[in-house]
C-alpha cells in the first residue's frame, strides 16, 4: 500500500469524532421528540400549558416547548442546523433547570426531579454545539 492509498483509505473511513456526533445528535434527537411527544399526548398541550403557567412562565411557552422538541429533535436527527439547534435547546434545558426543577434540589431521583438531568443535558447540548452534525448529517453546520 503506497502512501497515497493510505490516506484515502483514511479519509474515506470515519473518525471517532465524526461518529461520536452521530450517536449523541440522534440519541438526543429521539429523546427531545419523545418528550415533547409526552408532552402532547400524555399531559395534553392545554395541560403543558397550565403547568408552565403554574410555574411562573407564560403559558403560550408550554406549545412552544412542545412544537421545539419535536421539530428540533427532529432536525437533530437528520442533521440539519446541528449546532444551531443544540444552541437553541440550551436555553430550554436551563429553564426547565430553573423553573421546573430546581426547586427540588440537585438529584433527579428527588421527589418533584431535581436538576440534574437538565444540567446533564445542558453539557451534551454544547458538546454537540462545539462537535457539530457529525457523520450522515444533511447539513454539516
Amino acid at each position: 500500500m503506497t502512501a497515497t492509498t493510505a490516506t484515502n483509505a483514511s479519509a474515506t473511513r470515519l473518525d471517532n469524532a465524526e461518529l461520536a456526533a452521530l450517536i449523541l445528535r440522534v440519541s438526543m434527537g429521539v429523546l427531545f421528540i419523545l418528550h415533547g411527544w409526552m408532552k402532547y399526548s400524555v399531559f395534553t398541550p392545554a395541560g403543558t400549558a397550565q403547568y408552565f403557567a403554574a410555574i411562573g412562565l407564560p403559558a403560550f411557552l408550554g406549545y412552544v416547548t412542545i412544537a421545539a422538541e419535536i421539530v428540533g429533535g427532529a432536525a437533530l436527527i437528520a442533521g440539519l442546523w446541528t449546532r444551531w439547534v443544540s444552541l437553541a435547546f440550551i436555553p430550554l434545558m436551563i429553564g426547565a433547570g430553573y423553573f421546573g426543577h430546581g426547586a427540588n434540589g440537585f438529584f433527579f431521583s428527588n421527589e418533584g426531579g431535581g436538576w440534574e438531568y437538565t444540567a446533564f443535558w445542558t453539557v451534551a447540548l454544547v458538546v454537540q454545539a462545539l462537535l457539530g452534525g457529525g457523520a450522515w448529517a444533511l447539513r454539516r453546520s
